[in-house]
């Protein structure tokens, strides 16, 4: 293959990233990796130790500069107080990755103010932090959303969480469209089962369900996500739907 420079990781060398949801599970393994590889990242979370734990492990092995914040994504003072800090350690941004979460069930246990916890959470920091990174990008920018196969799935068990999720794919969708004619890409990531906080199994289950091919781990999402950073500017990946090989959903 010609130019199999244009394909390899390198491409994220120097970018200046931000990842949401960035102290555990997903985004922290995208940050580990992007970090290793040489971008600038940001990560963005709710929990102090969390985030102390995550820094110190970025630090190890980063090649580029990286950074921290604690930020409570479903409020507008907690988006602000993010992109002061993006603002305190960027010229602009490159890449934003949309990983922030919560867990939630059906409409039956919760309340009003859990629901709009979650939704403020799950759906408008993604609108939020998308419209202030486009300020920042600059002709050439990346936006991953990282959904969930709760999207298509829809289970009985998750309705609120799955609202969301539903709500991360028509926006990514939309927002593509809006913003590609200026140059800036949209991916959405949907993975299955992964290995991370969010899932009520021990450890031990985890870690067995992962032999048996029925669970994925972050660092498989964090791969996921470096794929569709590392195309040419020609090339969307627009959904990419990742599932453990037992998962047949």
């Amino acid at each position: 293959m010609d130019a199999l420079n244009e394909y390899l990781p390198l491409s994220v060398e120097g970018k200046k990233i931000l990842i949401t949801g960035g102290t555990t599970g997903i985004g922290r393994a995208a940050a580990l990796l992007l970090a290793r590889l040489g971008a600038h990242v940001m990560i963005a979370g709710l929990d102090g130790q969390h985030l102390e734990d995550a820094l110190k492990d970025l630090h190890k092995d980063a090649k580029g500069q990286v950074y921290g914040v604690i930020a409570d994504l479903s409020t507008e003072e907690g988006i602000n107080t993010l992109f002061s800090a993006v603002d305190g350690n960027f010229d602009k941004l490159d890449i934003l990755v949309n990983n922030a979460a919560l867990s939630a069930g059906n409409v039956e246990d919760g309340s009003y103010t859990e629901w709009q916890r979650v939704v403020s959470t799950n759906l408008m920091s993604y609108i939020a932090c998308s419209a202030e990174a486009l300020e920042r990008m600059e002709g050439d920018g990346h936006i991953v959303n990282v959904g969930s196969m709760s999207a298509d799935v829809r289970e009985e068990t998750g309705t609120v969480y799955v609202a969301t999720k539903s709500g991360i794919q028509g926006f990514s969708e939309a927002l593509r469209k809006e913003v590609n004619k200026s140059g800036i890409k949209v991916t959405l990531i949907e993975p299955g089962a992964v290995d991370t906080d969010m899932q009520e199994q021990s450890t031990e289950e985890k870690l067995k369900k992962i032999e048996a091919l029925e669970m994925l781990t972050a660092d498989d999402i964090a791969m996921s996500v470096l794929y569709c950073l590392s195309q040419p500017k020609r090339c969307d990946v627009v959904e990419l739907k990742v599932r453990p090989h037992l998962q047949v959903i």
